[in-house]
């Protein structure tokens, strides 16, 4: 109850809401708005429109690479009527607050780990404490990531979705997405184990806070809080105060960010939903099925039969505590931007302490792939089926180590997973040209793919706090919210335990 009396309706609930009404929303646009509704209000280009605001340009034209008053010069009657201006900006609109969302989240991201991770080392004073949790964290993320690989090789086996796309789909989506999947060819890199750990030492740790490069900078917090347990206390703690009280800060901005979570998530999703094609979904149907029918195995059966026995949290107040992430990852489709959401559900709602989420949570950002490498070893047999290729035990070993690898310091950012396929399908012969086939429905399992790598981020943080006994009781949990509700602090936008 808030100290008005009233029953205020919990953070997750208002952004599954919004979720909900953003596909409905969506799915009536995609139906309803069609290229000819466009041409129905004197748009020729839709996409040009939209960009420039252009409606009518001779076929050929690139407005991208003039300035607007050369296109006002060169085609004074390019422009539209009120209707589609109407429409234009609507559609603005709505990428506009998606964005501001997601740029509040990333604003946000690279400061809290700093601070947090400073404030939680320095207070260890345990060096040998420090490296155990490291350890354990690392060692299970591998683990989860190799084990969700396998149970995405073992549905694509059983299912066999390659067997239902015919010559003459694969051609057309081939054809209709040839062009971007090239692009991705052409940015994937293979992984470089040396590279990559040589990678977590940042040359220059204030250009790694400016490019957000996550590993490196929970490497310079770490190095940083763990001097000042070297140096003398009178020093360290003038340190340690301004960090923490810095770290204060940012929940603060966390709570207000949230604020716009739930509209946010409706105009992310109303945009996702609008402009992917239904038939391109169902042309996929089987094989889209599939990854979700194993991503949703690996979050709702493998993870619990791990956090229930072992951090010892029931399966309905873990999901009840991280439904606010979770529905954010599905939302933005990245991990590294809902990474705020992630460590504040982890330590106001789960209970875990700070020191261990702002060190697991980081990590597991850029490191723990689970849904991805899942999504690999599905998509991967899926593209050899499809060309009538057999993929032996060892080809399906190769697929595992290499997604396993290829996670491992790949940007927690949309969209990424495809390229991670582009080095899966290189270390096993499948022609690359098939990753045009599904990239028709890659956004759209790219954020199904997030919310498992959010989920597993956190069960790995509650095993690894209950191993160091950093995990508190769900009675602590509960009492320490109500207490806060007594003090008036409800009225944040955190949401109720539910």
């Amino acid at each position: 109850m808030a100290t008005s009396g009233k029953t205020r309706l919990a953070l997750h609930w208002k952004i599954l809401i919004g979720l909900v009404l953003g596909v409905v929303v969506g799915v009536v646009i995609n139906q309803v708005w069609t290229e000819a509704t466009w041409h129905a209000l004197g748009v020729d280009e839709p996409a040009s429109y939209i960009a420039t605001g252009r409606a009518h340009v001779p076929q050929g034209v690139d407005l991208s690479s003039l300035t607007r008053d050369q296109i006002a010069e060169q085609y004074p009657n390019a422009g539209a009527g009120a209707a589609a201006a109407c429409a234009r900006l609507g559609r603005q609109f709505n990428g506009f607050v998606g964005d501001l969302f997601l740029r509040g989240l990333k604003f946000i991201a690279v400061p809290i780990v700093l601070f947090s991770l400073i404030v939680g080392a320095s207070s260890l004073n345990d060096l040998s404490r420090l490296g155990r949790i490291g350890l354990k964290t690392i060692g299970i993320y591998l683990c989860t990531t190799a084990l969700a690989i396998t149970i995405g090789l073992v549905f694509a086996n059983v299912f066999r979705p390659g067997s239902f796309v015919n010559q003459e789909t694969r051609e057309s989506l081939v054809a209709q997405f040839g062009a971007e999947a090239t692009g991705k060819i052409a940015a994937a890199k293979s992984p470089d184990v040396w590279s990559t750990v040589l990678n977590i030492v940042p040359t220059n740790p204030f250009e790694a806070l400016a490019k957000g490069e996550m590993l490196q900078v929970v490497f310079a917090a770490l190095l940083v809080g763990i001097c000042l347990t070297l140096i003398p206390k009178e020093k360290a703690g003038v340190v340690i105060a301004v960090c923490d009280a810095m770290n204060d800060v940012v929940i603060k901005i966390v709570d207000l960010v949230l604020m716009l979570a739930p509209f946010a998530v409706f105009a992310l999703i109303v945009k996702v939903v609008a402009d992917m094609g239904l038939n391109v979904l169902g042309a996929l149907a089987v094989y889209s099925l599939v990854v979700v029918a194993g991503l949703a195995t690996m979050m709702f059966v493998v993870y619990p039969a791990v956090f229930v026995p072992v951090a010892k949290v029931r399966y309905g107040r873990f999901f009840r505590a991280m439904s606010p992430a979770q529905l954010l990852a599905f939302s933005s489709a990245s991990s590294s931007a809902t990474l705020p959401v992630t460590m504040e559900c982890a330590q106001e709602r789960l209970g875990v302490h700070e020191e261990v989420a702002s060190f697991v949570l980081p990590i597991g950002a850029t490191v723990n792939m689970d849904g991805t490498a899942l999504y690999q070893g599905v998509a991967a047999v899926f593209i050899a089926q499809m060309y009538g290729m057999h993929l032996g035990w060892g080809d399906q070993l190769t697929i595992v180590l290499t997604a396993t690898l290829a996670s491992i310091g790949t940007a927690g950012v949309p969209g990424v997973g495809m390229i991670m396929l582009v080095i899966v399908l290189q270390s096993v012969g499948i022609p690359l040209e098939g990753i045009a086939v599904i990239l028709g429905v890659d956004r759209i399992l790219d954020m199904c793919r997030t919310s498992v790598n959010v989920t597993g981020d956190c069960m790995v943080c509650a095993v690894v706090a209950h191993s160091e006994g950093a995990l508190e009781s769900e009675e602590s949990v509960r009492r320490r919210s109500a207490s806060r509700e007594a003090m008036g602090m409800d009225e944040q936008p955190r949401g109720g335990m539910g």
